[in-house]
């Protein structure tokens, strides 16, 4: 941790922070929702010691980087717009992203509008950005909805969510972590029936420390979550159904970037979100596909859960780019 170094910069319009380490070819990762830089800390100095400058942002709405109070600040042409300008801030020309949940969605779409900025991909229990081309995510939501308890939907009006969320932080992060984990079936949330508050529908964890999260590492999150609020990351579901009326120009198109999978066989993600069979489509999505790796036993949170084999997979596809 002693060799992180903590930047502050304006780009793209709002205050960002980001962690940074090494020299070398650059490499970026970008978390997702209710994550920060911070979810990256065992990826961080192994990447940088095998070579890499590595920069790990709080995303827009998250941690230290601004977070605009309006849905429409987090669609696609703001959240490509942060990476190309954190490409820019750091002089360079391209870099490898490595990303999750919101995170990965947010390389996908920059790799589609500005392919030349990206060097490669590897991108982890999200194959894609879930499309269905008939139905937004937030109406398709809210049919299941009709049924179940779903988080989408439960996320979608502003308020209620934000203000549950704000007053219990300790409580949310803890249980949803552990719900998104491989030790839970995070689907069994979706047993509850509509109109069940988020923090009802989630199961109670075990007490502190897991196996991969300890007090101190909790209380990180909390912190700094308990200090921001959790608006700026329900406002990128609310702007789901913006993200995809912008992605429907590239419909059946091949992403091009060169592209490296990793997942894990609890992914809530690749059980439910990215069709039956979301490893066999991969193909279809991608027109430069170098590698695809599963991971058993883990859950959401792999690149915390199994921080070793996650690592193991990143070096060795890193290794294989020029």
């Amino acid at each position: 941790m002693a060799q992180w170094t903590h930047r502050h910069a304006r780009i793209n319009g709002i205050g960002m922070h980001y962690v940074e380490q090494g020299t070398g070819p650059l490499v970026i990762l970008c978390h997702g929702f209710p994550h920060l830089w911070f979810s990256w800390r065992h990826q961080i100095p192994v990447i940088a010691a095998a070579g890499w400058r590595v920069v790990a942002p709080d995303m827009r709405g998250m941690g230290q980087t601004d977070a605009p109070a309006q849905p429409e600040a987090y669609d696609v042409d703001h959240t490509v717009g942060d990476l190309i300008g954190l490409l820019d801030h750091l002089g360079e020309r391209q870099a490898v992203f490595i990303g999750l949940d919101f995170g990965i969605f947010a390389i996908y779409d920059l790799a589609f509008r500005a392919p030349q900025r990206v060097a490669a991909i590897i991108g982890m229990e999200n194959p894609a950005a879930p499309h269905n081309p008939d139905l937004s995510p937030l109406r398709e939501a809210a049919g299941w909805a009709k049924n179940h308890f779903v988080h989408i939907h439960y996320f979608e009006p502003p308020g209620p969510a934000d203000a549950a969320l704000n007053a219990h932080p300790r409580e949310f992060l803890s249980k949803v972590f552990y719900a998104l984990s491989g030790d839970y079936h995070y689907l069994d949330v979706w047993k509850h029936p509509p109109g069940t508050s988020y923090l009802d529908a989630l199961p109670e964890p075990p007490p502190l420390p897991w196996h991969w999260m300890s007090e101190l590492e909790m209380e990180f999150f909390v912190a700094e979550y308990a200090r921001t609020g959790f608006t700026g990351g329900l406002n990128w579901y609310r702007a789901m159904d913006l993200r995809w009326a912008q992605r429907r120009k590239y419909e059946g198109v091949k992403n091009p970037a060169p592209f490296f999978f990793i997942g894990s066989e609890r992914d809530c993600d690749l059980e439910v979100w990215h069709g039956d069979d979301p490893i066999a489509q991969i193909p279809r999505q991608y027109s430069d596909v170098r590698g695809i790796a599963m991971l058993p036993k883990a859950g959401h949170m792999m690149q915390m859960e199994r921080p070793r084999e996650v690592n193991e997979w990143i070096l060795k596809f890193l290794a294989t780019l020029p």
